[in-house]
């Protein structure tokens, strides 16, 4: 059997398992994006449906602060009706050795002559396969570079977010329900389930039918309702797509 590639050791991945299998790669990959950003910025997911791979992920992240509150924080949680187990990864992937400056493109390209009388040479030859598992495919959304647009350029994002928080939009009374707006096309309401149910006092996700740009979150009170507004106000679905959260009209 082989040994799962986690670590104890604080590191830029997170290594998840005990994924749930029957979830398509890319919704999968969107969804673990929807719930992991919110620890910091993520520049790379990679979650494969090889026999070897299947129900695994690595979710890399500029900061090692970033990869540890998220360790920490969604050590158990309940993905797609199955608790994550989370470790972080045994080495670099290759995006965070590019920014590092340690990546190696010759280790990975420079075959070495097959000498079938030398098999110890020719085992340890293949080793490096193993490490391409951190060989991790951007994802949707993704640069050429591996780095998501708004991480390509943060400084660009400045300008419009500081606009956005100058012009709120009109605010409703206070009410336990919440009004979910510019959501991406991809939403699903286990996404938002996901987002939400960390919070006390969440009872369901309503959507409308033809509309996945819209949604409603129910919680049992006002207070627990705008704790939750709070705190996912602007949170990024998807790299494009900021959230908008505001009460619901009575």
């Amino acid at each position: 059997m082989m040994q799962a590639p986690g670590s104890q050791i604080p590191n830029h991945t997170i290594y998840i398992n005990n994924l749930n299998e029957k979830i398509k790669k890319e919704e999968l990959r969107k969804s673990l994006y929807a719930i992991f950003s919110q620890f910091g910025q993520i520049l790379d997911i990679s979650a494969r449906k090889t026999l070897r791979m299947r129900g695994q992920a690595f979710v890399i992240f500029k900061e090692i602060v970033s990869a540890t509150n998220a360790l920490q924080s969604m050590q158990g949680f309940p993905f797609y009706d199955k608790p994550m187990r989370i470790q972080f990864s045994v080495s670099d992937s290759h995006v965070i050795q590019k920014l590092k400056g340690t990546y190696n493109e010759n280790a990975i390209k420079i075959k070495p002559k097959d000498d079938k009388k030398d098999k110890k040479k020719k085992k340890k030859a293949k080793e490096p396969d193993k490490s391409a598992v951190q060989t991790l495919m951007p994802m949707a959304g993704v640069g050429a570079t591996g780095v998501m647009p708004s991480a390509m350029n943060p400084a660009a994002m400045i300008p419009r977010l500081q606009t956005a928080l100058q012009q709120p939009p009109m605010e409703n009374p206070p009410n336990r329900v919440l009004f979910l707006t510019n959501l991406p096309i991809e939403t699903t309401d286990m996404m938002l389930r996901m987002l939400f149910n960390q919070f006390q006092g969440f009872c369901e996700v309503r959507m409308i039918a033809g509309r996945t740009d819209i949604g409603f979150i129910d919680f049992e009170n006002e207070t627990q309702a705008t704790i939750a507004k709070d705190s996912l106000q602007g949170f990024k679905i998807s790299p494009t797509h900021a959230m908008k959260i505001n009460f619901a009209k009575k």
